[in-house]
């Protein structure tokens, strides 16, 4: 899927409404599809328990808290959401200070479209990063599945037919040769048929 198929669903987090009319504008539909906006962190952490973004936009202060923490905590979590902050200039020094450590990208705020759009374009750019990343970890995972059940069926096969451990690997690998499937439906047949 090319870069320009992709869609991103976006939560703003921001009690400004002039900023919350026009972030629609701002972000182009359909790559930013769709556009939720709320306007306080007790309000975001209830939309981020409820679904997943692949992008946050927290137009700090807000009425309950900065902000700061919450973007911590966003790109901190088990989910693969890029954060943009946007604070004031007597801020955004500390704000910086505290988020860039976390991968928080930060703007100090009024930004200028221009620039607020060069930020959309490196939120696009981190998130597929992430979704990279994400995909390699899948990949990873499903195969440590796979050695997992063939070591299973192999120690299924040694106990129960009295096989050698290379006696139990060549089995497992001849099988599947034979049969042209993968070892790890040699190894889940084993492991219905001994286990």
């Amino acid at each position: 899927m090319s870069l320009k198929e992709q869609v991103y669903s976006v939560l703003v987090v921001s009690a400004s409404e002039k900023f919350n009319q026009a972030v629609p504008g701002i972000l182009s539909v359909p790559t930013f599809a769709p556009v939720n906006t709320v306007r306080s962190v007790s309000a975001a952490k209830r939309a981020i328990s409820e679904r997943d973004f692949d992008i946050v936009i927290v137009n700090s202060p807000l009425p309950d808290e900065s902000g700061v923490r919450f973007a911590a905590d966003t790109v901190n979590g088990d989910s693969n959401t890029v954060v943009l902050f946007l604070a004031r200039e007597e801020t955004y020094g500390d704000a910086y200070e505290k988020l860039a450590v976390h991968g928080v990208f930060l703007l100090e705020k009024p930004a200028p479209r221009a620039i607020f759009n060069v930020a959309a374009d490196w939120l696009v750019s981190a998130r597929e990063r992430l979704r990279k990343t994400e995909k390699k970890a899948l990949s990873i995972e499903e195969k440590m599945n796979e050695i997992r059940l063939v070591n299973r069926a192999k120690w299924l096969l040694i106990s129960e037919l009295k096989m050698t451990e290379p006696d139990a690997h060549r089995y497992i690998e001849k099988q599947a040769m034979d049969s042209c499937v993968p070892k790890r439906q040699i190894a889940e047949e084993i492991i219905k048929t001994y286990g």
